[in-house]
């Protein structure tokens, strides 16, 4: 029979390992699991956890880092395979890429998951502790985890259905039998919230009966049922296992919807948010310096409220910023953007935000919520499809299906509608939208489809089915590096765009990511604000990006007086600047005064 970890109480009867948890610490815990499981059950809980601390207890020794992040944070995403090449593991020619051309770029790399899988390209995990064979092995991804700061994710939602306890659950042994979600069909679900059209509830047969699972994504897609402690447990143990592997930044997949229970919306539950904490308070004792971030593709208020006090995650996603961001450089007018900037709450000690436009995903649409009028949000789906976009749909509650996400790469999501031919234009819009991103208070997070310039890969979506594949395609490794050495290539010339851009923010201290931020009131043409370095420094610099398609014109003093007063510098075209300044449509200047 296999064991588990839920099997360790009794493997050591009598063992008290509870003495060996700090006073502190113990507390800390016994609060959550009391929340979340009732008081009869603390004790044995407590004990588990002693012996899986104990078990991990190394790593407090093996993470030595200095500091959460600073100003040279960056974060690039990827798929594990993203290069291929012949006689190479794709992992080992992905780390060969990243050496080659971007080592003085970004620090942190987001390898998307890379486990055995049967769907939604990693997000469907038959095996957590198993890398996947056609992309190489765990040594590889530790010789990653060398040169750069290792995200890993954790898809602790929902398994597999042909993961081994799925298929352990079917059969009914334990402790497996316990670890999914049954529900009768003619529950009321009505006021669950749903992130897809397809069944909330998927069939199965099994040794007592035919049953109805929850599956909240996808009938590959199998929700584990986290009321019960032993699959909670299970996560714990893999969560360490990939720090212990050398992942320094732990991604929640999906974790909003991690908690059920019927009669609620099954979203953002309290119970949900206090695992957050427990996974939290885990880290902070054993691996502190390890980074939480939540995966939370919600409207903004839902979204932050995964910082909690400062005892959740360390990062969250900044969702609103890559559809405000479209809905900016299409209709020239950063209005919206500079209200919802201005209003961004000033993240708490030891939390910041992760800034993006793209990623694996699409571009989700439910962070526009409240943010722009309904008719200028219909205006856009049009745009996107205009050009060559597709649109994914979840379902409400009235049964009305409502766009959730666009999928498109960024980079087509920019074209000029009235001249989509004009790749030069296209290019200045995407780079604009890109400065915008990587001078915002927080740290970048860079898909890699968004360094190379990727257009839309239609062939991926006709032979796979699912309209996220527009913008996962895979490069030939050969091939890549063709393109990058011509510099008449749009991706040679966005890339080398790109990483200039990049080199240049990694030396100033203003864009640490909990540097200050103050947002410009200016014609709604520009967008602008200041980022103040952290005390120690002195140089403020002045973000100004013209979102418009016009020649915008003004002075120095108009932005700051002391501008006005000063001899400035533009640190992304090195132009020395007159008190009149003349920007030209989707032009970007980082400002600063010269000593």
């Amino acid at each position: 029979m296999r064991l588990t970890l839920s099997d360790a109480f009794f493997v050591f009867p009598g063992v008290d390992f509870m003495w060996r948890l700090g006073e502190d610490f113990r507390r800390k815990l016994e609060k959550r699991l009391e929340f979340l499981y009732g008081r009869k059950r603390i004790n044995r809980l407590l004990e588990r956890m002693a012996i899986l601390t104990e078990r991990y207890e190394f790593l407090k020794k093996e993470i030595n880092l200095n500091g959460l992040w600073d100003e040279k944070s960056c974060l690039l995403i990827t798929y594990g395979d993203m290069i291929r090449q012949k006689g190479r593991t794709p992992l080992a020619s992905l780390l060969s890429f990243l050496c080659d051309y971007l080592k003085e770029c970004v620090e942190w790399v987001h390898i998307l998951p890379f486990f055995p899988y049967s769907s939604d390209d990693g997000f469907s995990v038959i095996d957590y502790k198993k890398v996947n064979p056609d992309l190489g092995e765990w040594d590889d991804i530790k010789k990653i985890s060398q040169d750069f700061r290792l995200m890993m994710d954790l898809v602790l939602n929902h398994v597999s259905r042909c993961s081994t306890w799925f298929q352990e659950y079917l059969s009914g042994i334990a402790p497996a039998m316990n670890y999914f979600i049954e529900v009768d069909p003619e529950a009321d679900l009505s006021q669950v919230v749903r992130p897809r059209t397809s069944p909330l509830l998927t069939p199965v047969q099994t040794v007592y009966g035919k049953k109805y699972v929850w599956t909240t994504f996808s009938a590959d897609q199998i929700d584990l049922n986290f009321a019960n402690p032993d699959v909670l447990m299970e996560m714990l143990e893999i969560l360490l296992f990939y720090i212990a592997q050398g992942a320094r930044i732990i991604r929640l997949d999906a974790i909003a919807y991690l908690w059920k229970k019927i009669g609620t919306s099954c979203i953002n539950l309290p119970e949900t948010h206090e695992i957050v904490k427990l996974f939290r308070d885990i880290i902070d004792y054993l691996a502190p310096g390890v980074i939480l971030l939540t995966e939370t593709n919600l409207p903004h208020e839902q979204n932050i409220s995964y910082f909690g006090e400062g005892d959740e995650a360390h990062l969250i996603y900044q969702f609103s910023l890559p559809p405000l961001l479209l809905y900016t450089l299409h209709n020239g007018s950063a209005r919206y953007l500079r209200e919802w900037a201005a209003g961004l709450e000033e993240c708490c000690a030891g939390c910041s935000y992760l800034n993006f436009t793209a990623s694996h995903d699409g571009i989700g649409v439910r962070p526009l919520e409240g943010l722009i009028k309904d008719e200028e949000f219909e205006d856009l789906i049009q745009i996107i499809r205009s050009l060559g976009g597709l649109v994914s749909c979840r379902s409400c509650a009235d049964g009305k299906e409502v766009p959730y996400e666009l999928n498109i790469t960024y980079f087509d999501a920019l074209k000029d509608a009235r001249q989509p031919e004009n790749e030069g234009l296209q290019i200045k819009r995407f780079i604009c939208s890109q400065v915008i991103m990587l001078g915002l208070q927080g740290i970048p997070a860079i898909y890699f489809h968004s360094l190379m310039g990727s257009k839309n890969d239609y062939e991926g979506v006709q032979k796979s089915g699912y309209n996220r594949a527009i913008n996962r395609a895979r490069f030939q490794n050969e091939e890549l590096r063709r393109l990058l050495a011509d510099s008449s290539t749009t991706t040679a010339k966005v890339f080398a765009a790109y990483t200039g851009i990049l080199k240049t923010r990694r030396n100033e201290p203003a864009f640490h990511p909990n540097a200050r931020q103050r947002v410009l009131d200016l014609p709604d043409e520009l967008f602008g604000f200041v980022r103040e370095p952290l005390h120690g420094h002195k140089s403020n610099v002045y973000c100004l990006h013209n979102v418009s398609a016009n020649q915008q014109r003004f002075c120095l003093s108009d932005i700051d007086k002391d501008l006005g007063r000063a001899k400035v510098r533009d640190i992304l075209s090195g132009a020395l600047l007159e008190r009149e300044v003349v920007m030209e449509p989707y032009q970007c200047c980082w400002l600063k005064v010269l000593a």
